[in-house]
C-alpha cells in the first residue's frame, strides 16, 4: 500500500505538467516476440513497434555457449553493447580486410552497414547483447544470410563461381537450421587471428569501461563517439549512470534523436515537445526512481557521430529527481538479475551471480 500511494501522488503531480497529445515515447522488450532458436533468442523495438523511432531500431539477442548467430550482413549499420558474457566478433571489409576480437560485458562493436559478419558466445554462459541500428525499418528476421543466398542460386552457379563441381553445395543447410545454431569452441584468440590477410584500418571493437568517467556528486557518464570510436560514424552512444534522487539536467539535441535503454533500476522521465505539449512517467515499465535503488540510465543512443548536448544551465551540481516506490516491479531486461535487480523474483537470483535458478522469470523471456 506504500508503494501505491506513492505511485498515486506521482500520478497527481504528473496531471499537473502534462498536456496535449504525444505519440507514445516508450516500449518494453518484455512485450516484443521472441525468436527462439537452437542457438539462442533475439527479440527487437523497431518502427513497428515504436512508431516515434523512425531512425533507431534495437535488438536485444542472446547467444548460448559456443553457439552462433550466421555469418550475415544488411545495410544498416550495427551497434552493439555488450550485457553479459564473451563473445567472439568477425567481420571482413570490402577490399577483403578482416577483423576478429573477443568482447566482454561492457564492451562496444559496430560494424558498418554491409559488411557480412558474424557473432559467437564464448564462455560457460555464453553472451547477451543489444544491437542498435541506423534504420527504424530494420527487421533482424529479414537479414542477408550467406546460407540463404547459396540455397536460392541454381547448384552450378556457386560451382562455377568457386571453381569446383557445382554439387559440392547440394547439402547446404537451409537458413532456418543456420540463424542461430550450435557449434564448437573456437579456442583461444592466437595470433593467426588475421589467417595472413591485413586487419581492418578501423577497429570494429571498443573498450568502453575503459574510459575515464565524467563525474558529479550524483552520477557519472561515459561518451562515446566517433572522435574515440573511430569506425563508429553513424551512433553515439552515452552510459548514463544516476545515483537515487540524481536527476539528468534538462536538455535537449538540437541535431539529433536520442533512443534509451534502461540497463538496471528505474527512473521518472519527462518530455517537452513545444507548443505546450508535456508528458511524464516512468521508463520502460515503471518509470519512477525509487531511494531503495540506484537508476542506471545506460546507452542513450543517439543516431549522430557527435551527438550536441544543450543544458538549460552551465550548472555543475549535479542531478536530482522525485522519489516515489511502486509496490511491484516487472523486470523486463532477462540478465537484470545478474547485475543488480534485487526485486520480487529476482530476489531468487544469488548474488555471486554463480548460480541462475530455473524459475527466474528474468532470465528467461520465452513464454
Amino acid at each position: 500500500m506504500i508503494g501505491a500511494g506513492a505511485a498515486a501522488v506521482a500520478t497527481a503531480a504528473n496531471a499537473q505538467t502534462d498536456h496535449g497529445t504525444l505519440p507514445n515515447l516508450r516500449f518494453s522488450y518484455a512485450d516484443s516476440h521472441v525468436r527462439q532458436e537452437s542457438g539462442g533468442w533475439a527479440r527487437q523495438v523497431t518502427v513497428r513497434e515504436l512508431g516515434v523511432s523512425t531512425d533507431i531500431a534495437g535488438v536485444n539477442m542472446r547467444l548460448n555457449s559456443n553457439c552462433l548467430r550466421e555469418m550475415h550482413w544488411h545495410k544498416q549499420a550495427e551497434w552493439a553493447y555488450m550485457l553479459t558474457g564473451l563473445a567472439r566478433i568477425n567481420a571482413i571489409d570490402a577490399s577483403g580486410n578482416v577483423f576478429v576480437d573477443d568482447v566482454g560485458v561492457g564492451d562496444l562493436w559496430y560494424f558498418p552497414a554491409g559488411i557480412p559478419h558474424a557473432i559467437q558466445g564464448l564462455g560457460s554462459d555464453g553472451c547477451e547483447f543489444l544491437l542498435v541500428f541506423d534504420d527504424g525499418n530494420f527487421d533482424e528476421d529479414s537479414t542477408f544470410l550467406l546460407s540463404d543466398w547459396f540455397k536460392h542460386v541454381p547448384l552450378p552457379v556457386p560451382g562455377k563461381n568457386f571453381g569446383v563441381d557445382g554439387n559440392e553445395f547440394k547439402n547446404t543447410p537451409s537458413p532456418s537450421e543456420e540463424y542461430m545454431f550450435p557449434g564448437t569452441n573456437p579456442g583461444p584468440l592466437g595470433a593467426d587471428r588475421y589467417m595472413g590477410r591485413k586487419p581492418v584500418l578501423n577497429s570494429f571493437s571498443y573498450k568502453m569501461m575503459t574510459q575515464t568517467p565524467i563525474k558529479t556528486k550524483s552520477g557519472s557518464v561515459r561518451i562515446v563517439d566517433s572522435s574515440q570510436f573511430k569506425a563508429s560514424k553513424t551512433i553515439a552512444a552515452a552510459m548514463v549512470e544516476i545515483e537515487p534522487g540524481g536527476m539528468r539536467e534538462l536538455h535537449w539535441h538540437p541535431n539529433t534523436n536520442e533512443w534509451q535503454y534502461y540497463l538496471a533500476g528505474e527512473a521518472r522521465m519527462g518530455v517537452f515537445a513545444g507548443s505546450g505539449q508535456a508528458m511524464s512517467g516512468m521508463s520502460p515499465s515503471a518509470w519512477s526512481i525509487t531511494s531503495r535503488t540506484s537508476a542506471r540510465l545506460r546507452c542513450a543512443f543517439s543516431k549522430c557521430s557527435s551527438p550536441t548536448t544543450m543544458p538549460t544551465s552551465r550548472s555543475t551540481s549535479g542531478w536530482r529527481s522525485p522519489r516515489a516506490s511502486r509496490s511491484r516491479i516487472t523486470c523486463i531486461w532477462p540478465t537484470t538479475c545478474l547485475m543488480r535487480c534485487a526485486r520480487t523474483r529476482c530476489r531468487l537470483c544469488r548474488p555471486d551471480r554463480k548460480k541462475i535458478p530455473t524459475r527466474c522469470s528474468c532470465r528467461d523471456p520465452s513464454p
